[in-house]
């Protein structure tokens, strides 16, 4: 049974989550821009589609590792410090006129180094929480508060459409790597028994999907990553396109709001069921793009502040559900089969698809944004009624999902 966590230890995984949030804002939000920027807008839908191939590939790995051979804290220290070095290599696969498909390729490296370690930072976090429901979301503001932060510092220097935004990234990359020492981490026992290759490769965790209310969660959760994917690569273009400069500060509203969120949800998972809060963060996250749809400043800019509530009422809340209704033994496969789903399979569908469709939207007459978000609301509304038809609500076994 978890003990109660000291004051210095709810600061120390703040600071870890902080240069982590601040060194992933840095680098994700003003890719868009810097490649329409430098030449390369033509591989955009692709570079966001790298973080989600990624996913399908490091966190179960990774995740195995921690659960069974590796401190948790040692694996991020490892893969920041990759991820670090891969995006000096993309900032000079840039500057130096690389072709398009080496750039791609630079870029995805640095994904397959980054994609585990939000799923390993959020383990750190749970794995050390008694009460995670109650401590979580202020602990978890303190990641958002770094990506705000990661983004003013990119427009501070002027670099929303620089490789120097990559550069900066990278510093924030090393000052987490750093931080890990700080960071306190137990290496797994090791159970003894002999490990199939299934069980290696972290595939075990599948079997938590035969547990109804986990499957549900997984798959809406999934489907609900498809149409928000659009969000980082389009909203700074839409944002351009009706004049409003600095991209990567604008884009930080929507994590003011992420904050204010988290704040409020440990209240909320005391009064309300999870199936209301997820619900919630669904129809918010239909609002934000019906907002879009408007095609206005004004709308667009609300658009982007409901983000923050529609993000933590979501995938926020369903990491918390795993952490509560997952057996310990299991708790970093399952966030890292979370992180294969909804970073994975879901944004993969979503960068690419809202690539062909934003193509699709240009051919009408007119602005194409109103078809463009349009379409896309229209999938979160589905998404929305599966959740409230197939999600029972109640309490999923702790056992062994694989007995």
């Amino acid at each position: 049974m978890q003990r109660e966590i000291r004051t210095s230890e709810i600061i120390e995984l703040s600071g870890l989550l902080f240069l982590h949030g601040m060194a992933l804002g840095a680098w994700f939000v003003p890719l868009g821009t810097v490649l329409d920027a430098t030449g390369f807008q033509s591989i955009k839908p692709f570079a966001f589609a790298t973080s989600a191939t990624a996913a399908l590939v490091s966190p179960l790995f990774f995740g195995a590792l921690a659960d069974r051979f590796i401190a948790p804290p040692r694996l991020l220290r490892w893969l920041a410090l990759a991820t670090a070095a891969s995006l000096v290599l993309v900032s000079l696969a840039i500057q130096r006129g690389f072709p398009s498909w080496a750039v791609l390729a630079a870029i995805q490296l640095q994904s397959l180094c980054a994609a585990p370690t939000s799923s390993l930072s959020v383990s750190i976090i749970l794995g050390r929480l008694k009460d995670s429901g109650r401590l979580f979301g202020p602990i978890r503001a303190m990641g958002t508060l770094g990506w705000m932060i990661g983004c003013w510092v990119i427009s501070a220097l002027g670099a929303d459409s620089s490789t120097q935004a990559f550069h900066a990234s990278a510093l924030g990359w090393l000052l987490l790597a750093l931080y890990t020492h700080s960071v306190a981490g137990k290496t797994p026992t090791p159970s003894g028994k002999r490990l199939t290759l299934r069980e290696r490769l972290g595939l075990d965790a599948l079997s938590l999907l035969k547990i109804r209310d986990h499957r549900v969660v997984f798959i809406t959760l999934t489907l609900f990553s498809i149409p928000i994917a659009a969000f980082y690569p389009f909203t700074p273009t839409h944002l351009r396109a009706l004049s409003l400069e600095r991209t990567s500060a604008w884009m930080s509203a929507g994590q003011v709001t992420e904050i204010l969120a988290m704040f409020a949800l440990s209240a909320m998972l005391a009064r309300w069921r999870l199936k209301w809060i997820l619900a919630t963060g669904l129809g918010l996250g239909l609002l934000r793009y019906l907002f879009y749809m408007m095609d206005r400043s004004g709308w667009v800019l609300g658009g982007v502040v409901l983000h923050g509530f529609a993000f933590t009422f979501t995938i926020v809340v369903a990491q918390v559900y795993l952490s509560q209704r997952i057996d310990p033994a299991w708790r970093t496969r399952a966030q890292a089969l979370f992180s294969l789903l909804v970073s994975g399979v879901g944004s993969l569908l979503g960068y690419v698809g809202s690539g062909l469709w934003f193509r699709v939207s240009q051919q009408s007459i007119g602005s194409p944004w109103p078809q463009f978000w349009g379409g896309l609301a229209a999938a979160i509304a589905a998404v929305l009624v599966y959740f409230l038809i197939a999600y029972r609500g109640r309490a999923s076994q702790a056992a062994d999902p694989g007995a």
